[in-house]
């Protein structure tokens, strides 16, 4: 699987999500190997967007066609500067994946020291998810050679997270304290309240 996540501050919402659905329905059934996509903007008015497909050979002939061009002059338009992308082939899953059923989904940015311990850390702490997090309907993390990485985390509502959260912090299991000490600074969280979730 191959996975693009694009960055940028908003500066017309309701263009954005006019320009998503959009995409959803004229550009998504023409893409070949695309998987499915998550989008939102944050209350700080950050667009986080997940384009999820088959491999990077197949998403950048994609992103070249006259269809998705045409569509990206228009949705860039909403945009306040810049987008950024971040383009990873080194990706895994936990649960069910990217979940269009998801009613909340957080999407974490940090990078590791030591991406094959985070990896083995992520699939020991996979077995005790269910048990421990039923709110959680599953999660795709996203790593570049140097560490840096993105976590997308589908969640069955923002309520449930909250409360999950919440319970996890009073009784943190030994893996969080390992997660600490293999993160280079600080993590950054962005929380999808209302996200868009599409998949063909």
């Amino acid at each position: 699987m191959f996975v693009q996540i694009i960055q940028a501050k908003v500066k017309d919402a309701d263009g954005v999500r006019n320009a998503m659905e959009a995409w959803t329905s004229e550009v998504g059934p023409k893409a070949q190997g695309w998987l499915g996509t998550t989008a939102g903007i944050t209350s700080d008015g950050q667009l986080v967007a997940v384009a999820r497909f088959e491999s990077e050979e197949i998403a950048m002939k994609n992103s070249d066609s006259p269809e998705q061009s045409k569509w990206w002059e228009n949705f860039s338009q909403n945009l306040d500067g810049e987008a950024s992308f971040f383009n990873s082939s080194g990706v895994s899953l936990s649960g069910a994946g990217g979940s269009d059923t998801a009613g909340f989904v957080q999407v974490m940015q940090g990078k590791v020291h030591d991406i094959e311990k985070a990896k083995a850390l992520d699939a020991r702490m996979e077995q005790e998810m269910p048990n421990k997090r039923p709110d959680v309907i599953g999660s795709l993390t996203a790593y570049q050679d140097d560490g840096t990485f993105y976590s997308v985390i589908y969640f069955t509502s923002m309520e449930e997270a909250r409360q999950g959260e919440k319970e996890m912090s009073e009784n943190p299991p030994p893996e969080m304290e390992e997660w600490g000490q293999l993160m280079q600074g600080e993590m950054k969280f962005h929380d999808l309240e209302e996200p868009v979730l599409a998949s063909p």
